[in-house]
């Protein structure tokens, strides 16, 4: 292969690249096989979780965030039990708080609003911040993960091994529950979740 076709081809390959990255191609992280710290690990995931949930929080219009499903919205022959349901912000405040104890429990770090009063808050502004400070203390909490204190034991009240990072790790997934009762909330009336919209 001669020097002008090297070159053509390595032009190529940097403008196919920089094409790539400039119409919003996947991010690079590292290499598959690189061993990592559990900080960026974990945080990544944390990111992913937080981006969904707050584009659904924020999508909710402000007069729907006292709603719940309910029977009236089933046909009348199909019984449904509805008593203790949340309502859109209840979800999202649930979420808040467990936010604040799991990320707490995973790095020691204590929590600088009162936890036992977000379940108070109903007004969209109000329940929005609450949620996205949530998160800022979940990442906070999360870069104290290290490779020596990672797999550390710590106490729990829900049965299991439960170190820093699985419950790190839990507070993901169970912001990834709630998540999905609210994009049903959000689809029942009539909004479609903007990560499905993308």
């Amino acid at each position: 292969m001669n020097v002008r076709l090297m070159t053509a081809c390595c032009l190529f390959s940097v403008g196919s690249m920089m094409a790539a990255a400039q119409a919003g191609g996947p991010p690079s992280g590292p290499a598959a096989g690189t061993i990592v710290s559990p900080a960026p690990a974990y945080d990544s995931q944390v990111s992913i979780i937080e981006f969904e949930m707050m584009g659904a929080v924020k999508a909710m219009p402000a007069d729907k965030f006292d709603f719940a499903p309910s029977q009236a919205i089933f046909v009348p022959a199909q019984k449904t039990e509805f008593a203790t349901v949340r309502t859109f912000a209840q979800e999202a405040t649930h979420v808040a708080q467990a936010n604040y104890f799991f990320y707490s429990t995973a790095s020691g770090l204590k929590p600088d609003v009162d936890t036992d009063g977000l379940t108070k808050l109903t007004k969209k502004d109000d329940v929005v911040a609450a949620l996205a400070a949530s998160f800022a203390f979940a990442h906070k909490a999360i870069a104290t993960l290290t490779p020596a204190n990672a797999f550390e034991v710590v106490k729990m009240p829900i049965p299991g091994v439960w170190t820093r990072g699985t419950v790190a790790g839990f507070g993901v997934s169970h912001a990834f529950d709630h998540y999905g009762q609210m994009v049903e909330y959000l689809r029942m009336n009539g909004i479609v979740p903007p990560a499905s919209a993308r």
